[in-house]
């Protein structure tokens, strides 16, 4: 089964390497999608793949890096996309 969910991170978010451990830890449990900042200061991340390894990133997604504070989780059911791989997107 497949698991498709749209994020949103807000606290101290940007600028703590939140994109890149993101993108590290999707590599690892190869769930793909895209990460990026918005310009309200806070993370959006879509995340899709098996169920099981959806969840675990969803975990970690939760803890963050070290340097970050996550204050608020928005966390949005999706339709499945078909992303191919999984990327930074700049604004």
């Amino acid at each position: 089964m497949k698991r498709s969910l749209r994020v949103y991170i807000s606290g101290i978010v940007q600028g703590v390497f939140f994109r890149s451990f993101v993108k590290e830890n999707a590599e690892k449990l190869n769930v793909k999608g895209f990460v990026r900042n918005l310009e309200d200061g806070r993370v959006e991340i879509f995340i899709e793949g098996n169920i099981e390894n959806v969840n675990k990133m969803l975990e970690l997604i939760k803890k963050g890096p070290k340097n970050s504070k996550i204050e608020k989780i928005e966390i949005k059911e999706e339709k499945f996309q078909g992303f191919k791989n999984f990327k930074i997107l700049h604004i």
